[in-house]
C-alpha cells in the first residue's frame, strides 16, 4: 500500500501525491477556528488518496473545545479521525493520538508523567502504524534552540512497555526535526520513525510530504 504522510502545514495549500492512504499528523491550522477548519475540509477533499486518516495537533484548539467537530469533519471529508483510537485499512492497523506534553496550555496537552502515560498505555501491541502529534524523547525532537522536546514516557512505551512495538511511528510537532530515523530496541526489534512536519521554524512550507510503502 502506497502511503503519504504530512503534518504541521498550518494552512499552507500544499499538494500531496496520489497514493492509497493519506496520513495527517496534526497542526493543519493555527488555532482550529471554524473558518480554519472549513479550510481544512476543502483541502482534504482536494487530496487524491483513496483513504485518509488524521489526528489533531496542539494548534487545533477548536477541535478540543468542540468534541463533536472532528466527527463532522470526518463525515464531510470521507476520512477517519483518530483520538486514542485505531482503525484497519486494507489490512494495515493504525492507531492515532493527538496528545502532546504540556506546553502553555495548548490543545490536547497533558502533563508529563502519569497524566500523559495514561494515554500511551492505550496504545495496542503490534501496530503497523502509530500516529502521534509529537515525537518520543531524543528522536527527531530537537527544537531550533537545540532542546529535546519529545516525550520520555512515549519513548519508554516504544522501547519497553510494548512487547511488540509498532512497525512505523509517524509524528510532527517539532518543525526543525523533519526526517526519518530508526529506533533499535534491546530485543532487536526495530521501529521506523518519521517526523513529517511540512513547515520549518519560520512556518514556511519547505518540507515535502513523505511517501512510503507498507
Amino acid at each position: 500500500m502506497k502511503c503519504v504522510a504530512v503534518s504541521d502545514f498550518h494552512m499552507h495549500d500544499i499538494d500531496t501525491p496520489p497514493a492509497d492512504l493519506l496520513i495527517v499528523a496534526g497542526d493543519m491550522t493555527y488555532k482550529g477556528t471554524k473558518a480554519e477548519l472549513n479550510w481544512f475540509i476543502d483541502w482534504m477533499n482536494r487530496q487524491p488518496q483513496k483513504h485518509k486518516v488524521w489526528i489533531a495537533g496542539n494548534h487545533e484548539l477548536g477541535l478540543e473545545d468542540d468534541p463533536q467537530s472532528p466527527g463532522r469533519i470526518a463525515a464531510a471529508t470521507n476520512s477517519i479521525y483518530l483520538d486514542d483510537s485505531s482503525t484497519i485499512i486494507e489490512g494495515v492497523t493504525i492507531y492515532g493520538s493527538p496528545i502532546t506534553p504540556w506546553f502553555y496550555d495548548w490543545a490536547f496537552n497533558r502533563h508529563r508523567g502519569q497524566e500523559i502515560r495514561r494515554h500511551w498505555q492505550k496504545i495496542p501491541e503490534g501496530l503497523d502504524i502509530l500516529i502521534t502529534h509529537g515525537p518520543p524523547y531524543g528522536i527527531l525532537d530537537l527544537s531550533s534552540t537545540i532542546e529535546h522536546c519529545g516525550c520520555a514516557d512515549l519513548l519508554e512505551t516504544l522501547c519497553t512497555t510494548l512487547r511488540k512495538p509498532p512497525r512505523l511511528h509517524i509524528f510532527g510537532h517539532i518543525h526543525s526535526s523533519y526526517g526519518q530515523a530508526t529506533l533499535l530496541r534491546h530485543d532487536k526489534q526495530n521501529v521506523q520513525l518519521m517526523n513529517v512536519s511540512t513547515c520549518d521554524d519560520k512556518y514556511e512550507a519547505t518540507h515535502a510530504p513523505i511517501v512510503f510503502e507498507m
